[in-house]
């Protein structure tokens, strides 16, 4: 195969982002389909885009012999299902995360990837694609900081953007499924180890409507893995200053940093307000790159014939945990996994 026709769902924020990428910014592949259930923004996708083939159902597009795969950015609870229609359809597959909003549902789709081993299935767990924590990886993997001591890693979201985070709180699973699954999988691709004991603090902060859905605007748990690495992680919905992803390995020889300043670019500004660096306003201008990285690899691995690093069972292992801490954050125990 030297062109991999894809077909795009889902065209929210990142869905739309992923469109626009492969359709100029992926290299051997094509963006051949478009589905929403939106009608008028799927027109203006497409029109925009120049894509002609155009599915208001996701069954629809997945059983269309002019596409050799899927790129998955719908609503999480379509996820599973979309996964087993579009593998059975033999179509390959790339999801974004989560994998299911249940420990049962990423079973399932377990099952579904099992089913057809000769099709490629990835999870989109950007942070692994972009370059700076490929390079500290690369660092704590070679031994360079020793044996690591300390895993800590931050998300914030902006507080300018919590109307949306409200609004979504009933259906997100909580901020450790929503947000906090991929310092999750960062913990346990930099430790190379799981999860052993789980406790998990937060509350509603600054806003109230959090309650409801059982969540916080602010919550953090501290793990302690089997290799004995302590593991903290933080997840907010209220910083100040913008997009803040941060995050830090303690080792005993050394330390490594990705992005402890999350600065926008290198600029500095020099003006009334004294010397400052600007910060990124959201997800998608912070990991533009990892979001094209992970994509050419789910299309580099469907043309050579190879599977990626990042698995249907990475996943699982990640809602499990996330759910391990929302049940720890609820019930205010140390849980022992």
């Amino acid at each position: 195969m030297d062109k991999v026709r894809i077909g795009s769902a889902g065209l929210g924020r990142l869905g739309l982002q992923h469109a626009v990428n492969i359709a100029g910014r992926i290299q051997n592949a094509g963006l051949t389909a478009l589905c929403d259930v939106d009608g008028v923004k799927l027109k203006e996708a497409a029109d925009r885009l120049g894509v002609s083939r155009r599915f208001t159902r996701f069954e629809d597009m997945a059983s269309s012999p002019e596409i050799d795969a899927v790129v998955l950015a719908s609503p999480s609870a379509l996820h599973t299902g979309q996964i087993a229609a579009a593998l059975a359809a033999g179509k390959h597959v790339f999801s974004e995360k989560p994998l299911g909003v249940t420990v049962a549902e990423c079973k399932e789709a377990e099952k579904a990837v099992e089913a057809r081993p000769d099709l490629v299935f990835m999870l989109g767990f950007m942070r692994r694609f972009d370059e700076s924590y490929r390079y500290a990886h690369a660092k704590v993997s070679a031994g360079e900081i020793g044996k690591p001591v300390l895993f800590r890693s931050y998300s914030q979201d902006p507080e300018k953007f919590i109307a949306g985070a409200i609004a979504f709180a009933p259906h997100s699973g909580g901020q450790f499924l929503d947000m906090a699954v991929h310092d999750i999988d960062l913990a346990r691709w930099f430790t190379g180890s799981e999860p052993e004991t789980v406790y998990a603090i937060g509350g509603c902060y600054a806003h109230p409507e959090f309650a409801a859905s059982k969540d916080g605007d602010n919550v953090s748990c501290l793990m302690k893995f089997k290799n004995d690495c302590m593991v903290f992680l933080f997840a907010g919905r209220t910083a100040p200053h913008g997009y803040n992803v941060e995050t830090e390995i303690i080792g005993t020889k050394g330390i490594v940093r990705i992005a402890s300043v999350p600065q926008k670019n290198l600029v500095e500004v020099l003006d009334s307000h004294g010397v400052r660096r600007e910060c990124s306003e959201n997800f998608l201008e912070r990991f533009d790159s990892a979001y094209v990285n992970e994509v050419q690899e789910f299309v580099d691995c469907i043309i050579q014939g190879k599977k990626p690093e990042v698995t249907v069972y990475d996943g699982t292992r990640v809602s499990e945990i996330a759910y391990t801490c929302k049940a720890a954050f609820e019930s205010g125990e140390l849980i022992v996994m």
